[in-house]
């Protein structure tokens, strides 16, 4: 490898700091800016970056598409698998289709945290009618448990509430879900 580049990237392709080490972007060029705002400059180029990794913004000059893409892509399996972890019956009534559902809904959405992402994504299914009878029930449930409007962190309940899902009424007491009545 030559003396100033960068591993699987074209030679001369990506600029490299004066050690020779490490890829700067193009973005992030400080020439005739005070110094102060090298910060600035860095915080800036890192986050086009994040926005082609998340599939929210363009690819950075000199960067290799496939590898960003492939990337993007490990980002969206890992944020599937932590948000079937906190939707585990979303993810099970959607099975083999989970994964390519939700990276089909996630693909140009920022993560907001693997909580909300599962409850937006249960609510746009459940919008188009293709939300599943488990998730349906888990969608409720949460819903019992905590308050979310879509814009922030969602809230526990204080108060007892109560719905009727499936031909049952789900009541939540002291955060506890009980059923009753039956199908």
């Amino acid at each position: 490898m030559a003396a100033g580049s960068v591993p699987g990237f074209a030679a001369g392709s990506v600029p490299v700091s004066a050690a020779g080490s490490v890829p700067v972007l193009a973005a992030a060029s400080t020439a005739g800016c005070a110094a102060g705002s090298a910060a600035d400059g860095y915080a800036s180029a890192q986050a086009v970056l994040v926005a082609a990794l998340t599939g929210t913004g363009p690819l950075p000059p000199g960067f290799d598409e496939v590898r960003i893409e492939a990337a993007r892509k490990a980002l969206l399996r890992k944020r599937a698998g932590e948000t079937a972890l906190q939707w585990p019956a979303l993810a099970g009534a959607l099975a083999a289709d989970f994964l390519p559902r939700f990276s089909e809904w996630a693909a140009h959405r920022p993560t907001a945290g693997s909580v909300r992402d599962g409850w937006d994504l249960a609510r746009d299914l459940a919008s188009r009618s293709e939300l599943p009878a488990p998730a349906v029930v888990e969608l409720t449930e949460k819903r019992l448990l905590f308050s979310y409007r879509g814009r922030s962190a969602p809230r526990r309940r204080r108060a007892p509430r109560f719905a009727r899902c499936q031909g049952r009424w789900l009541l939540q007491i002291g955060g506890r879900i009980s059923t009753l009545g039956s199908r």
